[in-house]
C-alpha cells in the first residue's frame, strides 16, 4: 500500500464511523426522548413509547421517581434520554430492530393493513416481533406474530424456506423467535419446513442442533430419525455430530427395531359400530388383527424399506390398508369378518402413525 492510501482501518475513519448519526425517519424534531441503539440517535415522544403498557412505561416512571427524590443536581449534559449528548442507550438491540418497533408505533393504518398482504415485509415483522417480546408490547407481539404466521402459511407463500434467506428471516431464526415467543402455530409452519428439508437429506445435522438447544422435541424425533435413516458411515464421517448423539442414533436404531418386531402382535385399538356387539365384535377384533399383520407384512413385500424405518413402514401400511378399504386392491376375504367396523380401521392405523411420529424422540436416548 502507498503511503498516500487511505486504509479502511485508520483512526480518522474509525472516528468518523463511530460518531452517531440520526436515523433518516425516526429522529422526530419536536420529539423528547433521544435514544441510541448501536451507532443511530432515535428522537421520538416518550407518550409513544409508553404505549401497551411496555417496559419504557416502567422505566420512564421509575426514572421519574428517582428524579424527584433526588436532591444531586443533574450533570451538565442535562438528564439522560434529553439531549444527542446523553441519550438513552439501549443494549442488546439493533438499529433494525428498534426502526421495527417506531414502525409500528408510527403506523398508519394502511401500512399496517399492507402487513397482511403477500407484499408484507417478513424481516420487518421478524425484527418487530423480536423486539416487541423483549420489551414487553405485548398486543403489538402479538399481532407481529399473527402477520408472520399468516404469510408462512400462506398457500401462496414458498413452501421451501431455506436455511438461508436473503429476504426474510432463516429457518433458523424463524424457529427460534417461534419458540422464544411460544407460538404454536408459527412453530409448527417452521417445523413443517424442516420436515420437507428432512425429507431431502438436507440440513440435517443442523436440524438436530437446533432441536436439541431449543428442546424441540417433534422435530428432534423427526431429525434424528432423516440422521439415522444416512446410515452410520453418515454418523461416523459427519464431524459436525458429537460422540452423544452418536449414541443416540445407535440407541434409536436398536429401539426402533425392536418396535417394528412388536407391531404385528399390537393392533392398534379401533372403534366399533353400535352394530358389532357381542360375539360379533370379538371376530371383528379377531380379524383386525389378522388384517394388521397382514397389511405390515404386505408393505414390506413392496418395497424394500430400512428395518428401522418404523415411520416409513407404518406409513406404506396406511396406505395398504386404505386400499383395502376402498377396493382398490382385491381384499382376499380380510375384510369379511368386519362387516361394520372396516371404514374406521383407517382412523386406527392414521392414529397409530401419528402416535410414533410424535414420540420419535423418546426413542433416541442416551442408553443403548
Amino acid at each position: 500500500m502507498h503511503s498516500g492510501d487511505v486504509s479502511p482501518t485508520t483512526p480518522k475513519l474509525q472516528l468518523q464511523l463511530s460518531i452517531p448519526h440520526h436515523d433518516p425517519t425516526y429522529y422526530i424534531p419536536d420529539g423528547n426522548t433521544v435514544l441510541l441503539v448501536e451507532n443511530t440517535l432515535f428522537r421520538v415522544h416518550r407518550s409513544t413509547l409508553t404505549k401497551d403498557k411496555s417496559t419504557f412505561d416502567s422505566m420512564f416512571s421509575l426514572d421519574s421517581d428517582l428524579r424527584s427524590s433526588s436532591s444531586t443536581p443533574s450533570v451538565t449534559a442535562g438528564p439522560e434520554g434529553e439531549s444527542d449528548d446523553n441519550p438513552i442507550r439501549l443494549q442488546g438491540d439493533t438499529a433494525q430492530e428498534f426502526r421495527a418497533l417506531l414502525w409500528a408505533l408510527y403506523a398508519l393504518p394502511h401500512e399496517l393493513t399492507l402487513a397482511l398482504t403477500p407484499k408484507a415485509n417478513a424481516s420487518q415483522l421478524f425484527n418487530l416481533a423480536r423486539i416487541t417480546h423483549k420489551y414487553e408490547f405485548r398486543s403489538i407481539e402479538a399481532w407481529a406474530l399473527g402477520a408472520l404466521t399468516t404469510i408462512y402459511t400462506r398457500p401462496t407463500h414458498s413452501p421451501n424456506l431455506q436455511v438461508e434467506d436473503a429476504e426474510g428471516p432463516n429457518l433458523v431464526q424463524l424457529t427460534e423467535l417461534a419458540s422464544l415467543c411460544e407460538q404454536r402455530d408459527l412453530l409448527d409452519a417452521a417445523t413443517s419446513r424442516w420436515k420437507r428439508l428432512l425429507a431431502s437429506g438436507k440440513d440435517i445435522a443442523l436440524a438436530v442442533g437446533v432441536a436439541e438447544r431449543l428442546n424441540l422435541r417433534t422435530l428432534l424425533g423427526f431429525a434424528y430419525h432423516a440422521m439415522m435413516l444416512q446410515g452410520r458411515e453418515v454418523w461416523d464421517n459427519d464431524t459436525s455430530l458429537t460422540r452423544a448423539q452418536r449414541i443416540r442414533l445407535l440407541s434409536g436404531h436398536y429401539a426402533l427395531g425392536r418396535l417394528w418386531e412388536r407391531l404385528p402382535g399390537e393392533p392398534p385399538a379401533i372403534s366399533h359400530s353400535p352394530r358389532c356387539t357381542g360375539g360379533a365384535q370379538a371376530r371383528c377384533n379377531q380379524a383386525w388383527a389378522a388384517l394388521w399383520r397382514s397389511t405390515l407384512d404386505m408393505g414390506r413385500q413392496v418395497l424394500l424399506i430400512q428395518y428401522a424405518d418404523v415411520v416409513g413402514k407404518l406409513m406404506l401400511a396406511e396406505s395398504v390398508t386404505k386400499a383395502l378399504v376402498e377396493r382398490e386392491i382385491p381384499t382376499q376375504g380380510m375384510l369379511d369378518g368386519m362387516p361394520w367396523c372396516k371404514d374406521n380401521v383407517l382412523a386406527a392405523v392414521a392414529g397409530k402413525v401419528k402416535e410414533v411420529q410424535e414420540s420419535l424422540a423418546d426413542y433416541f436416548t442416551d442408553v443403548i
